[in-house]
């Protein structure tokens, strides 16, 4: 079954997506400023990352939030630079 969620900002985007699209755009460090979380600032990677925040609903909460604010305010993220990159298409 494939449900459409034309109002769901985050359909079809990972957590492991907007992780690596926010780091990426953020960095790490700005991205421990934003979301105030030790897997963030204290020795930060994608893995540690998806493992607190698949366990913490709060946390993940606040990264979609970001997420959603970063497309609706800038209108790109890393993900949407891979999707449209000639790299893709191959």
């Amino acid at each position: 079954m494939n449900y459409e969620q034309p109002k769901n900002p985050l359909h079809g985007y990972t957590l492991e997506q907007i992780v690596v699209s926010l780091s990426d755009y953020y960095g790490w460090e700005g991205l421990g400023g934003r979301i105030e979380v030790r897997c963030f600032n204290e020795d930060p990677s994608v893995k540690s990352s998806l493992k607190f925040l698949r366990k913490t609903p709060w946390a993940r909460k606040k990264v979609e939030d970001l997420f959603i604010y970063t497309l609706a305010k800038y209108g790109t993220t890393k993900v949407d630079q891979l999707e449209s990159s000639p790299k893709s298409e191959q």
